[in-house]
């Protein structure tokens, strides 16, 4: 492998007139400049990112930490903000805490050593020391989705309360009364405040959320929707409609109503949460809320560089607004006096 040394002598020129021309740090005459380019291609000479890493201070790079790198839903996100840093002249770290709080505390460590000029997260669910570590880290953050106590981070996230909401009201809309609800892991909150926007709507409409038939908990998988809903449809009074708070676990559920002998969506109505790509050819195509994947991944990475380069220092916090995505897994009750279009 080609070294400095290499180039300079290929070039005639010194390894501190390379150097310039490879870090743009000082003048170099145009002859000079050519001869020590020309030398670099002949030589295929690749520069050290750590030494120019020391001289500028600055690496280039971000991190980025998501909790399940086989959830679509982060993928989508992940694409465009791996888009975006390449845009604007970054390479991304890419690592999945699987969940866990100590992966999480073990790769900020390891992205710390790296000397990375910003960080993106998607916090695991429950990680009471996730703020101390961020703050001892002193580096620009933006969270993504789900929200900690740390005034210095920004974030970008769904209104989730209005997603529930939403999902919720539609369902109401088409004639549903008993409304159930597939919630993701317990105390994690985009999953509690989608309960709470379906709460709510419940609430309006004058019927009552507290039943405990009505509101099951799952992983924020497929199988955790799949057995969340086997347990549902046991339960003694059977909903007409169910909101799932999250993708995967519609399709799980799907799943578990087919087996059961229910057909979506004339016995029964459902509605998802994310919009990944595959809800659309789910079968039958999963009515979903939206997130706005492609607007939050530009927005975190767009408000991080504003931080690396200082043109802001204050935490700024942007809540996006989701969208219903109407498809063939809802319909009106059966009775319900309206249009049959669904």
């Amino acid at each position: 492998m080609a070294t400095i040394k290499d180039v300079a002598l290929r070039a005639g020129v010194s390894v501190t007139t390379v150097s310039h021309v490879v870090n743009d740090t000082r003048t170099v005459s145009a002859k000079g400049r050519e001869q020590v380019q020309r030398a670099i291609r002949e030589l295929g000479y690749v520069p050290s990112a750590v030494a120019r890493s020391l001289k500028s201070n600055t690496t280039r790079t971000l991190g980025m930490l998501i909790p399940n790198s086989s959830n679509p839903y982060f993928a989508e996100i992940v694409r465009v903000v791996e888009d975006r840093c390449f845009g604007a002249g970054y390479t991304l770290v890419l690592c999945n805490t699987d969940d866990e709080p100590r992966r999480q505390g073990v790769y900020l460590q390891v992205l710390s050593q790296r000397r990375i000029d910003g960080l993106i997260v998607v916090s695991t669910g429950a990680d009471a020391e996730l703020p101390a570590m961020l703050a001892g880290l002193r580096m620009p953050t933006v969270l993504v989705d789900r929200e900690i106590e740390d005034p210095a981070c920004d974030l970008v996230e769904t209104a989730h309360i209005q997603g529930g909401l939403i999902a919720t009201r539609h369902l109401l809309s088409l004639g549903h009364r008993r409304i159930a609800c597939i919630g993701g892991p317990a105390a994690l909150l985009p999953s509690e405040q989608r309960i709470e926007g379906w709460r709510m709507a419940l609430a309006e409409a004058g019927h009552s959320a507290e039943s405990a038939q009505l509101l099951w908990h799952g992983g924020f998988t497929p199988q955790g929707g799949y057995e969340a809903m086997h347990a549902l449809l046991r339960s003694a009074q059977r909903p007409s409609a169910v909101f799932v708070c999250n993708d995967l676990m519609a399709m799980g559920a799907l799943r578990a109503a087919h087996e059961s002998g229910l057909r979506v969506p004339d016995e029964l109505s459902m509605v998802g949460f994310d919009d990944i790509e595959l809800a659309a050819y789910a079968s039958p195509p999963l009515t979903t809320v939206a997130q706005p994947k492609t607007r939050i991944g530009a927005l975190a990475v767009d408000m991080l560089l504003e931080r690396i380069d200082g043109r802001r220092q204050d935490g700024r916090k942007v809540l996006l607004q989701p969208e219903l995505r109407v498809r063939g897994s809802t319909a009106r009750h059966a009775g319900f006096p309206g249009p049959t279009a669904r």
